[in-house]
């Protein structure tokens, strides 16, 4: 056995976060950043219903709350019903439809938001329910990911580079071959 292999390391021999399948310090900041944000949200979003309350009177604030459930729902179901045509149209031309399956899981938000009770939620819903800024969180989403798709595999080249492995090369055979006329005269 190598002196320092033991389980935790990696095949150069040196311990890394993301060898050993843990969060690297990066991905801890994000995570406490949205356990803070999850945890303060209910908070801001029952100061907004009092402050709103105190304004316009609880009675129109619960009747505000109870009609953007109602759209809400109803506004999931209409949309949601479009988003499926539209993906069974482009299934039937044989082509997938994976815009529209994230246009779908945008409008599940939406609709869920809306039916939860509050007024930044309900406003998060309807930027998710609006055609043109759901198309926009998309591309933005869409941009995102490609962004984090390319770093991921510049980091992966230059570990790869720096390891000595070198890029994958394909499997070849080595051998002599020789070539026979099938026609016999």
């Amino acid at each position: 056995r190598r002196a320092g292999a033991g389980l935790n390391s990696s095949p150069a021999g040196a311990n890394y976060w993301w060898y050993r399948g843990q969060t690297g310090p990066a991905k801890d900041s994000e995570m406490r950043a949205f356990l803070f944000l999850l945890l303060l949200f209910p908070l801001v979003e029952l100061a907004v219903l009092i402050k709103v309350g105190s304004v316009i009177g609880v009675g129109w604030t619960l009747f505000l709350i109870v009609a953007s459930a109602f759209i809400g729902a109803a506004l999931l179901r209409v949309a949601g019903v479009a988003t499926a045509w539209r993906a069974r149209e482009r299934l039937a031309r044989g082509e997938l439809p994976e815009q529209e399956m994230l246009e779908g899981l945008l409008i599940a938000v939406g609709g869920g938001l809306l039916m939860l009770p509050g007024f930044i939620s309900d406003i998060f819903g309807i930027l998710c329910l609006i055609p043109f800024t759901r198309r926009l969180m998309l591309g933005g989403l869409r941009r995102r990911v490609e962004q984090q798709a390319l770093r991921r595999r510049a980091f992966a080249d230059d570990l790869n580079a720096r390891y000595g492995q070198g890029p994958s090369r394909p499997n070849v055979i080595e051998g002599e071959y020789e070539r026979r006329d099938d026609s016999r005269n």
